[in-house]
């Protein structure tokens, strides 16, 4: 028969019991420590996010006073985005860049001659979203908030600086913030009242407004040249315009016939590039006149392009 006390061996088993706890207490610790001297080496990181509907909207109006489209003025979009990346260095001192998104809008998210020099710049990124029929943007703050989210979540930025200023780039913030991300939202003056949304201003983490002598180096109105005036001056009418468009239907549909009009008629109301080019030019022979930068009247040459081939089939 044992004669051992059970209470030693509870005794014994309780001392073994703490001593394990207090080492894996210490192992833990010294874990921790090694993380947060690994996080304190780790540079914080930046990004700057462009609605650049906004900032040509906002900027072009409190350098040139006009709120007329992009036309009417022209942006250094090189010096600008430098100039920005100098004020983020500068309010970021102890992070780095990630890189710059721009957020822009175009026909069927073909990029122009601009976005495209835009997006050969380094550390910037160019995003297209849609381009409506009235110039307006659309999808631009869904890419937004996509890209501050994702970055957000994985933790490849800290802060976020943002310029725009659309109530919908609150979900936006929200979203970024959620993981931690602090979300700085930049504006530009306006001359009467606010250009940004209240709601979005209340949701961010901090805000600033870029005056217009930051501006004023990278924003100037554009001189009408006198050949440029001359040719204004005898604009052809949107249905000037819709007659030629169907007068060069007419011509196209007598050379390839209607085995090419069936090919054609499912991509309605969008042209093959090719066709469109042609007709592009075929019209500004026939009318003495650019097309060029004149979306309503090309819009009216298409339209009267195909509703010619359309009445033929």
């Amino acid at each position: 028969m044992n004669d051992a006390d059970p209470s030693a061996t509870d005794t014994d088993a309780t001392d073994i019991s703490a001593a394990d706890i207090s080492a894996q207490l210490e192992r833990t610790n010294s874990l921790l420590e090694r993380m947060l001297a690994e996080v304190a080496k780790t540079p914080s990181t930046h990004a700057i996010f462009v609605d650049a509907g906004y900032l040509y909207a906002a900027a072009g109006r409190l350098v040139t006073g006009t709120t007329e489209d992009r036309r009417s003025f022209d942006v250094d979009a090189e010096g600008l985005i430098e100039a920005l990346i100098d004020k983020a260095r500068t309010i970021f001192a102890d992070s780095r860049l990630l890189r710059v998104y721009w957020y822009d809008g175009a026909r069927r998210r073909i990029h122009t001659t601009e976005q495209q020099s835009i997006a050969e710049l380094p550390d910037v990124k160019v995003r297209l979203g849609n381009l409506n029929a009235n110039n307006q943007q659309k999808g631009v703050d869904s890419l937004i908030r996509s890209d501050l989210e994702s970055l957000a979540r994985h933790r490849a930025i800290s802060d976020a600086a943002l310029i725009g200023g659309d109530e919908d780039l609150v979900s936006a913030v929200e979203a970024a913030q959620g993981y931690g991300a602090r979300v700085h939202l930049w504006g530009i003056e306006a001359p009467d009242g606010r250009n940004q949304a209240e709601a979005l201003l209340w949701e961010v983490d901090s805000q600033r407004t870029f005056d217009l002598d930051f501006f004023k180096p990278y924003v100037t109105r554009r001189v009408v040249t006198p050949h440029e005036a001359a040719t204004a001056a005898h604009r052809p009418t949107r249905e000037d315009v819709r007659f030629v468009g169907a007068q060069i239907a007419a011509k196209w549909l007598g050379a390839r016939g209607r085995e090419a009009l069936v090919g054609l008629l499912p991509g309605h109301p969008y042209l093959p590039g090719s066709v469109d080019q042609d007709l592009l030019v075929e019209a500004e022979r026939l009318l003495q006149y650019s097309l060029r930068g004149q979306s309503d009247l090309r819009r009216a040459l298409r339209d009267g392009f195909w509703e010619h081939l359309q009445a033929q089939y």
